[in-house]
């Protein structure tokens, strides 16, 4: 027998095979049938807690994953990445702090894989190389997933299917999954049963009613897990501020059937290469009007080849071709899908729009559809590549021109639904910044749930969760980590200080030689500087500094010299012309 504490103290049982239950009575026992049996909870569970720990996804976009723990065994939720902020400079990616759980390795049962986009995947590589698990996955997140973990070399990855209908057990915890509509199919949410009561993570979600794959959300699936009691619900908040519904898909369908239309020339399409529904939605548009589709960019490549080996992505024969078979064809048949609607330096659309891409070059009379929102902090990125095409000639719609983009999270109403389908014990908010997750634990609040049993918590907290209290004990975790390059990790806070000095103040080295017994100086001072002051003012500044050197070498002592040649250029480069420069001292004894 497996068990799971129900509502109201009753302890639910599954039943594998037939049992024999001894009765108290001089009437004997009974037989138990495969199923679950109720009853009254006896015994220590009531000490007993699972931990819940968000190492990502609380208090920011990005970064999802979370860790569920009950004695000695762990579950992963998600592993995900975030873009960088403006101001974490030179770095590529931003993932979770997973110490925790690669310390605990031994300890955990298996990854669950909600959906493939790369907030919720793009850490799986970085995760798999320090731990070994089972990695739970629907076909089209696994085949998303197994692109990303061959650019990393990492092939030897057990993936295990996730079918709707059957729940997995990974130690104490039985999942069952629910389907949900979202930006990309596939999607699952989670009724996790643990032996203290069931745990809902809503994955990404909202409710669409007319999906373009046609897989509706699980309304019956959700409703019986509230009959049947839920303890706490994980409530994806991404759009807590937002009032109303979500609009579904099939309305950007309508956006682009009015724009495909009227295009006199070609017509690109830059979106997520993840969002399949929305690369779908090209297709269709794209085959009504007589249009061949390229799909340009790797990583849209590789998703798409994925998503139509699945049969995740309908492609009538011969519409899609190469980039080199597309071009050969007049403008008014090419339809284009690409990356770069975030703005990214190396993506297809923003090449093009420095005129830096061979394959494709923007022309007067293109068509350009930017079909997504900003994600925050990349706004800057997005605007300038907006300005670079309509400098092209090409004509650019964007989500603040025309409906060219919905979300793929559930608007207020949506999040209130969910709430009252559930009627959790307690609520979480998660996936969202710290406005988000207020706003979300209000909305639950207006349903009906006490405030008490509402816990607003961020990234790297635990909260210890029992049948009767929920409430934060512990942080393991602190703020991010940077993938820089080839380094993990190796990029912390005081590197971008500097980087940041560099990018706004320059850097100015100075290097002399002293005698080691006397202190005179041999050689120098010599100092260079990038950055910090026009040609024509150069000289006059570096002569400067060099008799700040040689004042500091008069009168400090050797062991302190380093440090105070650099306080004092520092203080001198402020005063002469307002400016703290990174400053290197380099000091030779010989």
């Amino acid at each position: 027998m497996e068990p799971c504490c129900g509502p109201h103290g009753l302890f639910l049982h599954r039943i594998r095979e037939p049992v024999f239950a001894p009765g108290r009575s001089a009437r004997g026992g009974r037989l138990l049938v495969p199923g679950w049996c109720v009853s009254i909870l006896e015994g220590r569970l009531g000490d007993q807690s699972v931990r819940i720990i968000p190492l990502g996804g609380l208090g920011e976009i990005g970064r999802n994953m979370m860790v569920l723990e009950y004695d000695d065994n762990l579950i992963v939720i998600d592993a995900g990445l975030m873009f960088p902020e403006n101001e974490m400079l030179g770095v590529d990616i931003v993932i979770p702090d997973m110490r925790y759980v690669i310390e605990r390795r031994q300890k955990l049962r298996g990854i669950i894989v909600t959906h493939g986009h790369e907030d919720h995947t793009g850490a799986l590589p970085f995760l798999l190389r320090k731990v070994w698990a089972p990695v739970y996955a629907t076909p089209l997140t696994q085949g998303l997933i197994e692109v990303k973990l061959r650019e990393h070399n990492l092939r030897d990855v057990e993936f295990k299917p996730i079918r709707i209908e059957t729940p997995i057990s990974l130690g104490p915890f039985e999942v069952e999954f629910f389907r949900v509509t979202h930006s990309i199919p596939d999607g699952v949410g989670l009724a996790i049963r643990t032996p203290i009561g069931t745990i809902v993570h809503s994955g990404d979600f909202k409710f669409d009613y007319s999906p373009v794959d046609g897989q509706r959300p699980d309304f019956a699936k959700l409703a019986d897990l509230g009959r049947a009691g839920v303890l706490l619900l994980l409530g994806d908040s991404t759009n807590a501020e937002t009032p109303g519904y979500t609009p579904s898909e099939q309305e950007v369908g309508q956006t682009f059937e009015r724009l495909f239309a009227k295009a006199p020339g070609r017509v690109l399409v830059a979106t997520f290469a993840s969002n399949i529904s929305r690369v779908q939605q090209v297709i269709d548009t794209a085959g009504r009007y007589n249009r061949k589709v390229a799909a340009v960019g790797r990583t849209m490549v590789n998703n798409v080849r994925v998503a139509m080996e699945l049969g995740c992505l309908r492609v009538p024969d011969g519409l899609l071709l190469s980039v080199e078979d597309i071009n050969r064809l007049p403008p008014r048949q090419v339809a284009i899908v690409c990356t770069g609607s975030q703005g990214e330096p190396t993506s297809a659309l923003v090449r093009m729009a420095y005129n830096d891409y061979r394959a494709v070059s923007l022309m007067p009379g293109d068509t350009v559809i930017v079909s997504a929102r900003p994600i925050p902090g990349n706004e800057e990125f997005v605007n300038r590549t907006i300005n670079n095409l309509f400098r092209l000639g090409a004509n650019v719609y964007y989500d603040e021109l025309l409906d060219v983009h919905v979300s793929g999270h559930a608007a207020q109403e949506e999040l209130k639904l969910l709430l009252n389908l559930l009627r959790p014990r307690f609520f979480v908010p998660i996936h969202g910044e710290y406005r988000h997750l207020v706003l979300h634990a209000g909305l639950a609040e207006k349903v009906g749930i006490p405030p008490q049993n509402i816990v607003v918590m961020e990234s790297g907290e635990v909260l210890e969760l029992t049948r009767t209290s929920a409430r934060v004990v512990d942080r393991v975790a602190e703020g991010y980590v940077f993938v820089d390059g080839r380094g993990v990790g190796d990029a912390g806070e005081a590197v971008l200080e500097d980087r940041r000095i560099l990018s706004q103040n320059g850097f100015l080295v100075a290097s002399v030689t002293v005698d080691s017994k006397t202190g005179r100086i041999l050689a120098g001072p010599e100092v260079v500087t990038r950055g910090l002051v026009y040609s024509q003012e150069a000289d006059e500044f570096i002569e400067g500094a060099r008799e700040v050197v040689e004042e500091v070498v008069r009168v400090a002592s050797p062991s302190e010299l380093r440090g105070r040649i650099r306080e004092s250029l520092i203080d001198y480069a402020y005063n002469e012309i307002g400016r703290r420069p990174l400053v290197v001292a380099l000091v030779m004894e010989v």
